[in-house]
């Protein structure tokens, strides 16, 4: 099975109004040709679910600038003055979440599980309006999952089926949100034959990956 397609078609994939989750952490990791061809056709009125919003000039922060981003679910958005900017402006909507909290909740959503409970928030702001169960003297709060309609990671190597290796710090978030998304695109560095990836060096299977772009 082939998966690879062009960067255009898979631009096709992605439309106005849907929920993305998009990999990286400051703009490491992050699928940038992607991200460039989104902001070039002006698809907007998006959710994004992502650890940050990168710089002004990189990575996620390219979507903000352009106006793109409706709510954003992540938990900083320190590196980037624009997502600070449109948040205090009141033009953009965002839900801060711990960053173990929000990496456990994308993980939540590939694993098929409905919420959690966590120690995390528990007496702070991030518990308004959220359940809260004792559980041996301790208080936890509970937090669901999260879902996107597109899922966009970037990966240094795969193989036409799928397979991905990530790099170093690249890795980051992306494995956990190819898992909890509808549709999963990955953008590589490098495509390799199927059987070109010693199958111990696979770090997420391409039963995950419905599309493979050339980066």
């Amino acid at each position: 099975m082939n998966k690879v397609i062009s960067k255009e078609a898979a631009l096709d994939k992605i439309k106005d109004g849907q929920t993305l989750m998009i990999g990286g952490f400051a703009a490491v990791g992050t699928p940038a040709s992607i991200i460039a061809g989104i902001v070039e056709r002006k698809i907007g009125n998006l959710t994004i679910i992502a650890n940050d919003t990168g710089f002004p000039d990189k990575g996620i922060g390219l979507l903000v600038v352009a106006k793109l981003v409706k709510k954003m679910h992540c938990s900083h958005i320190g590196t980037n003055p624009e997502t600070i900017r449109q948040f205090n402006a009141g033009e953009l909507e965002i839900e801060f979440n711990p960053q173990g909290t929000l990496a456990e909740r994308m993980r939540a959503g590939g694993a098929g599980i409905a919420g959690f409970y966590t120690p995390t928030g528990v007496g702070t702001v991030i518990a308004d309006g959220k359940e809260t169960k004792d559980f041996n003297g301790k208080t936890y709060l509970l937090e669901t999952a999260l879902h996107a309609e597109v899922s966009i990671v970037k990966a240094h190597k795969a193989d036409k089926f799928g397979n991905l290796v990530f790099r170093r710090t690249a890795k980051n978030f992306n494995p956990l949100i190819a898992t909890a998304g509808d549709i999963v695109i990955a953008e590589v560095e490098e495509i390799v034959e199927i059987g070109d990836i010693d199958p111990d060096e696979v770090m997420l299977p391409g039963i995950y990956v419905d599309y493979i772009v050339k980066a």
